[in-house]
């Protein structure tokens, strides 16, 4: 970083407590060295400024009473980035290491990784530090409506649209999306990520794992490499995690490694999938239960136990910064090929600079995960026209989604003299698309 050295020095003494979102905005102004080179005009325009600073950051309390009888309090958040491309969008997450700083980082990637899409739509993000393991439904619904009693007033189908993230699924976005339609007296595609019989999509749930299978098979593809027959480690057991499995699985590849927060389960033989959802989705247990139905399996006490399992390929699906530098030594010593990120901004930034040293294939989120923000804009479609699509018209068109990404951005970092650097290239990428219209749009 040189030229927007001065610029990113701000950025840290407005933001200096936020380290996340500090972490992806030095990450992307690094990569827009470049383009001010080509582009001094976006110096003039006030380009990059507008770009770290949010339009808009919505902090709200949201109380809620338990299964006991106690009044609780949670903090809620929706930031929204950009709209300069079309509305806000993206995920509601309820964790407890949900902070503003966390959105901050995640809206702010949501803004680039939404306009390499394709589709028209801006970035955002929210979310709660309410926990949802060990609450009961009713707990979980009385919250959700809590939440929702406060978020409506900012969200609405050409406004912002949520989906959800980790903690939230059908069944939480059904709760906020009854309580919006109570509140509002209105019934449009204000949320996507609903059930199938009340406007949802076909391949929504499977969208950001099969996505990430489509753009890494056309990437392994175009560099020799394949999914058939390679050894492929997989960090999570959610949604996403299962889903990327599902689809390797379909490609020809074994699945040798799962994990979750407590710690990873290796069978050399391939991942027995209906397993892992009969312990993950129906009966929530930990992933340790697999060792009941699969003896033969190894369980690791510790989550980065993951990353010294000897693979082709890697899939981080889990949470941000969860590969760290020496996880990346490890990953490249025992003969990974590839890495594909799931998760929202799941490798450090010393992991990524290492793996692109040694050559490793490196894919980044706000490209190869962007399955699920594609799905959950194919879902406003059909809301939109009051139709609804085959399970594989929709999954065609996320795939053509996918590949279309991978084609843009290894052009795009070609043209600026860095072919095969797929962080440069989404990155650059991403930030001409909101640039350019945010010039077009003029100062506001």
């Amino acid at each position: 970083m040189d030229i927007l050295k001065p610029l990113y020095e701000r950025v840290v003494e407005k933001n200096m407590h936020e380290v996340e979102y500090l972490q992806a905005v030095s990450e992307v102004l690094d990569s827009l060295e470049c383009v001010v080179r080509k582009h001094p005009e976006f110096i003039e325009q006030g380009v990059f400024e507008r770009l770290v600073e949010p339009e808009r950051q919505i902090m709200f309390r949201v109380t809620w009473v338990d299964d006991q009888g106690r009044v609780q309090v949670n903090r809620g958040y929706r930031i929204q980035h950009s709209s300069v491309i079309g509305p806000y969008k993206g995920g509601i997450r309820f964790h407890p290491s949900v902070n503003l700083s966390i959105m901050k980082c995640l809206a702010f990637e949501q803004t680039l990784k939404n306009a390499l899409t394709g589709l028209h739509l801006g970035g955002g993000k929210g979310g709660s530090d309410f926990d949802p393991k060990g609450k009961s439904d009713g707990e979980i619904m009385r919250f959700c409506q809590s939440f929702m009693t406060e978020l409506y007033r900012h969200i609405g189908s050409e406004t912002d649209i949520p989906a959800g993230d980790i903690g939230v699924g059908m069944r939480e976005i059904g709760y906020m999306y009854g309580t919006y339609k109570k509140l509002t007296n209105e019934v449009n595609g204000a949320f996507t990520g609903k059930g199938l019989s009340y406007g949802g999509s076909l391949v929504r749930k499977e969208a950001t794992g099969y996505g990430l299978c489509y753009f890494m098979e056309e990437y392994l593809n175009n560099n020799g490499l394949s999914f058939t027959d390679s050894r492929v480690v997989i960090s999570g057991s959610g949604n996403v995690a299962i889903h990327a499995a599902e689809k390797v699985i379909s490609l020809g590849g074994r699945v040798v490694a799962l994990s979750d927060s407590n710690g990873v389960i290796r069978d050399e033989k391939g991942i027995d999938l209906d397993v892992i959802k009969e312990i993950k989705l129906v009966k929530r247990e930990r992933i340790k239960a697999y060792l009941n139905y699969h003896q033969e399996a190894t369980y690791y006490d510790y989550p980065k136990a993951i990353w010294s399992i000897p693979c082709d390929i890697a899939l981080p699906c889990a949470t941000q910064n969860e590969l760290d530098l020496d996880d990346a030594i490890n990953l490249v010593k025992n003969g990974c090929k590839a890495i594909g990120e799931g998760a929202n901004m799941p490798s450090t930034r010393e992991a990524i600079h290492y793996f692109l040293d040694n050559k490793v294939l490196f894919a980044p989120a706000k490209a190869a995960n962007a399955g699920g923000v594609a799905c959950g804009g194919l879902e406003m479609t059909q809301n939109s026209m009051r139709l609804n699509w085959s399970f594989n018209e929709v999954d065609h068109k996320l795939k053509e989604i996918m590949i279309n990404i991978y084609r843009n951005i290894t052009e795009c970092s070609k043209e600026f003299d860095e072919e095969g650097n797929l962080v440069l290239g989404a990155n650059i990428y991403g930030f001409l698309k909101v640039a350019d219209a945010m010039v077009a749009q003029g100062i506001i």
